[in-house]
C-alpha cells in the first residue's frame, strides 16, 4: 500500500514512513493511494476484537509482516481495557446502538488508536533504531493528550510534549495530563485555545531550521495527533467491529446499511468511518455532531469553511475546535486527489480565514454526510433524558451526538439502524453531567465526582480513582508564541 499527499508535494510511500513522518513536512496529510476493499464474508461475528482489527489493519500497513502487526495488536489491546470485549455496544433501543469506546487507561475514545500507534511508530523507526529518537510532539483539546502521554510513556527512543489550553480543558482532564509520571513526557499548559495549540505545532513540523536543529540532536519530529495515519488506521478497525456488534445485538442484519453518528471536532473519528465505508462498510448516511462551536455544520450545509467566527468554551471542550485537521483528507477524496485544489483552499483559508468548496463536491458529500449541533442545554437535556429512561450515563460528547441524531430522525424520517461513538467516560466532565442530573452547580470537578457515583451508583472508572491525590509532575504554562522555544529547548 501506497500513500500520498492531499497537496500533492511529496512522493508516494509506504505506511512506516508516513508513520514516522506524522505529517507531509512540507505541508499537507497523508492519505492510501487507494482503499482496499473488504467483503462482509471476511468478517465474522464470532470474531475477537484484536482478530477484527487484524483483518482491517493488515489491508493498510503491508510492509509490516505478520507477526510485527498482530504482536502490536495483542499488546495493545488487553488487561489496559477494562472490558474484555474492548469496544462493547450498549443498545439503547431496537434500532440504535451506543459504541463505547472508553475503556482504555484513559477512559476516551483516543485510547482505541494511542494504545496502538506508539507501537506501530516504534516498528516504522526500527531501519533507524540506532541513530535516530523521535520527538512526538501534541496538541490537545483535551482526551488526546493524557491518551498519547500514555501511550507512548518510559517507550525507549520517544519524547513526547504535549500542548493543551491552560483554560480549555476540563480540571479532570489537565489533572490526568499534569500527573503523567513518565521520563520521556511533558504536559505544557498553552495561553491560547486549541486551534493556537495546533497551528503552532504544525509551524514546528514545517520549521526547516527546528528541523535541521533537531537532527543535529539526533531527533526527528513525530506526531500522535489524527493528522497521523497511524492514529487513524486502528479507528477505521472499530466501526467494522460495531458492525459486527449490531448484527450480534440484532439491531442489523448482515448487509443492512447503517447510519453513524459521530460526535466531533477534528474530524479524525468520523473520517475512519468514512474510510470504512470507502472499504465497503454498508453506511446510508454519516451524521456529523457539533457542539456551538458549529463550523463543520455549517461547511456540510453550506460547502463554506469560514473560521472567522466566535470560539465558545463549552461543557465538551474536546469538540471546542474550529480548524479540523482532518476535513483536508475527506476534501482530497471529495476532489477525487486534486492535490493542486486542495492547495488553492488551504492557500485560501490562511490568507482570508475562509474558503468555499466547488459545487459539484459539495454535492457529493451532502449526499452522504449530514451536520447538526447541540448547544448547552440541549446537552444536559440529553444526559437527563437518557438516564432518566434507561439509567444509563452519557458524556458531555456523546450527549452531542445523540441530539444531533434523535434531531436528525425527526427532520428527515430515515429511521435507518444506527450507530452513535461513545467518546468519552462520563466521569471524565463530572461536574457537567452532574449538572445535567440535578440542576446542581458544583465548581469542583473532584467533589464532583464524588456526588455523581453517590447520585447513580455507577463505579468511577479505575484510571480516574484517586486522580485527586496524584503528585503534579508537570507544571508548565506558556504563550502560544513560545512553543518552538520550548520544542527547541527540550530537544
Amino acid at each position: 500500500m501506497k500513500y500520498m499527499s492531499t497537496r500533492d508535494n511529496w512522493q508516494e510511500s509506504e505506511s512506516r514512513e508516513v508513520i514516522r513522518l506524522g505529517m507531509v513536512p512540507e505541508g499537507g496529510l497523508f492519505v492510501p493511494s487507494k482503499f482496499p476493499a473488504i467483503s462482509l464474508e471476511e468478517l465474522k461475528t464470532g470474531l475477537s476484537y484484536k482478530d477484527c482489527a487484524y483483518k482491517i489493519m493488515n489491508k493498510y500497513l503491508t510492509d509490516y509482516d505478520d507477526y510485527e502487526l498482530k504482536d502490536i495488536i495483542t499488546r495493545s489491546y488487553g488487561s489496559n481495557f477494562t472490558s474484555p470485549d474492548i469496544a462493547p455496544l450498549y443498545k439503547y433501543d431496537d434500532i440504535t446502538g451506543f459504541l463505547e469506546l472508553w475503556h482504555g487507561p484513559t477512559a476516551a475514545f483516543k485510547d482505541m488508536a494511542l494504545q496502538c500507534m506508539p507501537r506501530l511508530l516504534i516498528h516504522a523507526l526500527h531501519p533507524f533504531k540506532e541513530s535516530v529518537k523521535v520527538m512526538i510532539l501534541v496538541a490537545t483539546s483535551g482526551d488526546t493528550g493524557k491518551a498519547a502521554l500514555e501511550g507512548f510513556k518510559n517507550m525507549g527512543g520517544t519524547r513526547i510534549i504535549t500542548f493543551y489550553p491552560e483554560e480549555g480543558v476540563s480540571i479532570i482532564q489537565k489533572q490526568q495530563m499534569v500527573t503523567t509520571n513518565g521520563m520521556n513526557t511533558r504536559a505544557v499548559g498553552v495561553k491560547g485555545n486549541f486551534d493556537d495549540c495546533q497551528t503552532a505545532v504544525k509551524k514546528s513540523f514545517q520549521d526547516k531550521n527546528l528541523r535541521a536543529k533537531a537532527k543535529q540532536k539526533g531527533y526527528i519530529f513525530s506526531s500522535a495527533n489524527s493528522i497521523n495515519w497511524g492514529r487513524l488506521v486502528p479507528q477505521i478497525a472499530y466501526y467494522f467491529w460495531a458492525y459486527l456488534q449490531m448484527a450480534n445485538s440484532r439491531i442489523i442484519r448482515i448487509g443492512d446499511q447503517v447510519n453513524i453518528c459521530v460526535p466531533t471536532g477534528n474530524f479524525g473519528n468520523i473520517l475512519a468511518s468514512y474510510y470504512a465505508y470507502k472499504m465497503g462498510l454498508p453506511v446510508r448516511r454519516f451524521i456529523c455532531a457539533s457542539n456551538k462551536n458549529n463550523i463543520l455544520t455549517d461547511f456540510i450545509n453550506t460547502g463554506d469553511y469560514n473560521v472567522k467566527r466566535t470560539f465558545h468554551t463549552t461543557v465538551s471542550p474536546s469538540m471546542d475546535i474550529l480548524i479540523s485537521s482532518n476535513l483536508e483528507r475527506l476534501i482530497f477524496d471529495l476532489l477525487e486527489q486534486d492535490g493542486k485544489r486542495v492547495c488553492d483552499y488551504y492557500d485560501r483559508l490562511k490568507q482570508e480565514q475562509s474558503f468555499t468548496m466547488d459545487p459539484r463536491p459539495i454535492n457529493v458529500m451532502q449526499k452522504l454526510f449530514y451536520g447538526g449541533y447541540a448547544g448547552e442545554e440541549d446537552t444536559f437535556n440529553m444526559i437527563a433524558d437518557v438516564f432518566n429512561k434507561k439509567g444509563y450515563m452519557l458524556d458531555t460528547h456523546t450527549a452531542v451526538g445523540f441530539y444531533v441524531l434523535k434531531n436528525y430522525r425527526e427532520i428527515t424520517k430515515d429511521m435507518t439502524p444506527a450507530l452513535l461513538t461513545a467518546t468519552a467516560n462520563p466521569y471524565k466532565f463530572p461536574a457537567a453531567v452532574y449538572y445535567a442530573l440535578t440542576k446542581e452547580k458544583v465548581l469542583d470537578d473532584f467533589k464532583a465526582l464524588k456526588l455523581l457515583t453517590q447520585k447513580t451508583g455507577i463505579p468511577v472508572p479505575r484510571s480516574l480513582l484517586d486522580i485527586e491525590t496524584r503528585d503534579v509532575t508537570n507544571r508548565d504554562v506558556i504563550n502560544i508564541e513560545d512553543i518552538r522555544t520550548y520544542i527547541e529547548q527540550n530537544l
